[in-house]
């Protein structure tokens, strides 16, 4: 099971990328957002993912956050929500976007995604309701120490989210990412945040 990659952003499309793991390049399939979030070409990533086999294919699925990937496994559980489906979605709804749409019943707001219609909507939102409140720590970013402000955007949620599936705290993760992008930068590629910020928490 392939649950992350660290690598360099070699080459991407509208809806894949190529990310060089140590001279082995994984091709991953993506949302629009998550390719958007890694930035360009030589930039250094972190991938989260989800290797899916069937009888005749196998494909590698990449996120950006850990929450992302969360929610694609929950879309796909949906019947007639297959990968392509959940990545439509999931590109063209923040996944914070996506727990308050199915919190509140709002099906319209999940048929804005290309190749789901108000009928496949409403059975998301319906099944997924009761499930949208659990991962709401997932969703909503983040979670700020006392005293920390975190920088807007996905980057400091990330990157914070990248530090807590390492083991550590909420606090001391948002207190060393807060550290690390004020000393890299707010541009700064998210391999790099997250590198400065796990030395930063190890420290």
């Amino acid at each position: 099971m392939i649950a992350k990659l660290t690598g360099i952003l070699d080459d991407s499309g509208p809806d894949w990328a190529v990310i060089d793991v140590g001279g082995v390049g994984y091709l991953v399939q993506a949302s629009a957002r998550t390719l958007t979030s890694l930035g360009q070409r030589g930039d250094r990533v972190v991938v989260h993912t989800e290797l899916q086999v069937s009888d005749s294919d196998m494909r590698l699925i990449g996120f950006a956050s850990a929450g992302e990937r969360a929610w694609f496994r929950l879309l796909t559980q949906v019947q007639g929500v297959g990968s392509k489906v959940a990545l439509a979605i999931l590109s063209a709804l923040t996944v914070e976007a996506l727990q308050r749409a199915c919190a509140g019943g709002d099906a319209a707001s999940v048929a804005r995604a290309n190749g789901v219609g108000p009928k496949l909507a409403s059975r998301i939102v319906n099944e997924l309701r009761d499930k949208a409140g659990g991962l709401a720590g997932l969703t909503s970013g983040a979670p700020g120490a006392p005293g920390v402000t975190l920088p807007p955007g996905s980057i400091s949620r990330d990157a914070v989210s990248a530090l807590q599936n390492l083991g550590f705290k909420p606090a001391v993760a948002a207190t060393a990412v807060a550290a690390a992008i004020e000393a890299l930068g707010e541009a700064a590629p998210l391999g790099d945040v997250v590198r400065a910020a796990l030395k930063r928490a190890s420290a």
